[in-house]
């Protein structure tokens, strides 16, 4: 098989398991890390990933290697996938400090999305309003945590949950101390 044929073998696996999870460009770009014009020159193999580009979309799209050859995840029994904790997807690019691993899964992107928060001492993640209607509800595992929407306030502690609006800007700062909490996030 020659390289343009493999190219656009995995451009048509690649696109198929996106919209076999109902994500967008957009969605899968968020959810692991390349940028949407990147997976869109692949999804039409007038580009061809890195090794480092590709475990990205297989993590994001929790296939693997052989899922892109072979045409799919594995569906054989009532558990459909084990994500290993070194396996979860992570997201190092938002907030000073803040290390976001994504729990959720691809296709919940958009409705419901849940993800592991894990802030240094001091860090912080400043978020943009999302989409109209859309709610946070973050429940603190350690640490105290400084929760602001729409520029109110409240300090949360280790086993609070706070639901907050997340439709206008809002953020989430370790109060001193190191902290992690569980985030959920709710589209109307």
């Amino acid at each position: 098989m020659s390289s343009d044929e493999i190219s656009v073998r995995l451009a048509s696996r690649l696109k198929d398991a996106r919209k076999s999870r109902s994500l967008s460009l957009e969605a899968l770009a968020r959810l692991s890390g390349v940028s949407r014009s990147m997976l869109s020159q692949i999804e039409r193999a007038e580009s061809s990933p890195t090794v480092a580009i590709l475990w990205n979309l297989t993590q994001a799209l929790h296939i693997d290697f052989s899922g892109l050859l072979d045409g799919g995840p594995n569906e054989r029994g009532p558990i459909r996938e084990v994500i290993r904790s070194d396996q979860t997807p992570v997201i190092h690019s938002q907030g000073q400090g803040c290390k976001i691993r994504i729990l959720s899964a691809p296709e919940t992107v958009g409705d419901t999305e849940v993800y592991d928060l894990m802030f240094d001492a001091g860090g912080a993640l400043e978020s943009d309003p999302h989409r109209s209607g859309c709610m946070e509800s973050l429940t603190v595992l350690n640490g105290r945590l400084i929760v602001t929407s729409d520029g109110e306030s409240e300090a949360v502690n280790k086993g609070d949950t706070i639901r907050y609006v997340a439709d206008r800007p809002h953020s989430i700062r370790a109060d001193g101390k190191a902290g992690r909490a569980l985030l959920i996030v709710t589209g109307s």
